[in-house]
């Protein structure tokens, strides 16, 4: 720990915000031919950059576009809040999308949550917002159900859908990536990787699950090459980078996939 013998992959987050959705579509057909690995939303109601009132999507039914949409590529949110939706149907969501990007093969829907933080989306959509305690808490129980769900419901999922946990709190997140996880995404710097690194261990010993298959995640935006060079020593192999339209500028993508293939040559 962490799976160091894995192909660096590189993950770009659309965010859906201040664009058409064409534009979404457009972007996502262009992004699998240039050959990224995974794409990404958010799971949010309103921008979190730029004008608040400004053009946005809903995550899930998004997805289950690019489910179709796709052919290739994997696919999921970075991350669902799972504080909006029953965690069965959550499940059941999950699920559907993994058979809609199956396309007579194995399906390519990540499973990626996390517990929520953006207070407007609960205000202004009905959903008790709490605290960080209990939210963490929502999640912890919200994955154990999910996981329940997957192994009922009929037909089953194509494959053991991946679960991604993002976040770095030490006492419960980390926990929760240790008892859960096959991603764990963070924003930690090549100096505090191994630390954390080390909590998710000692929280694996007491869970008593293996974590020699996770794979560490992080992120590429405002950061140079030397950057990432160090987060791949300290283990990271999948790259992510926040991708903002409608004026997409796909030389930021070149240059990544570049830096990409030369660590996998």
């Amino acid at each position: 720990m962490p799976l160091l013998d894995t192909p660096v992959r590189l993950g770009i987050q659309l965010q859906p915000q201040h664009a058409p959705y064409p534009a979404f579509r457009d972007a996502v057909m262009r992004l699998e031919e240039m050959g990224v690995d995974v794409l990404f939303n958010w799971d949010h109601f309103f921008p979190l950059s730029g004008d608040p009132e400004g053009l946005h999507f809903e995550s899930w039914t998004m997805l289950a576009a690019w489910a179709e949409q796709t052919e290739r590529v994997e696919f999921g949110a970075l991350v669902n809040c799972n504080s909006y939706r029953n965690p069965d149907l959550q499940a059941d969501m999950a699920r559907t999308i993994d058979h809609i990007s199956a396309q007579g093969g194995t399906g390519r829907f990540i499973f990626g949550t996390g517990a929520g933080w953006f207070e407007r989306d609960y205000d202004e959509y009905g959903y008790e917002f709490g605290t960080p305690g209990s939210r963490l808490r929502d999640l912890e129980q919200g994955l154990a159900r999910i996981e329940k769900r997957w192994e009922k419901l009929n037909p089953a999922p194509t494959r053991r859908i991946p679960v991604m946990i993002g976040g770095k709190g030490e006492q419960k997140t980390l926990r929760l990536v240790a008892r859960h996880a096959d991603i764990w995404h963070s924003f930690v710097g090549p100096d505090e990787l191994p630390h954390k690194l080390s909590v998710i261990e000692k929280w694996a010993e007491t869970e008593q699950r293996p974590t020699d298959g996770l794979i560490i995640s992080n992120e590429l935006k405002d950061r140079d090459e030397e950057f990432a060079d160090a987060l791949y020593d300290g283990g990271v192999r999948l790259y992510t980078l926040g991708f903002q339209g409608p004026d997409w500028d796909y030389s930021i993508i070149e240059r990544w996939l570049r830096w990409r293939d030369g660590k996998n040559a």
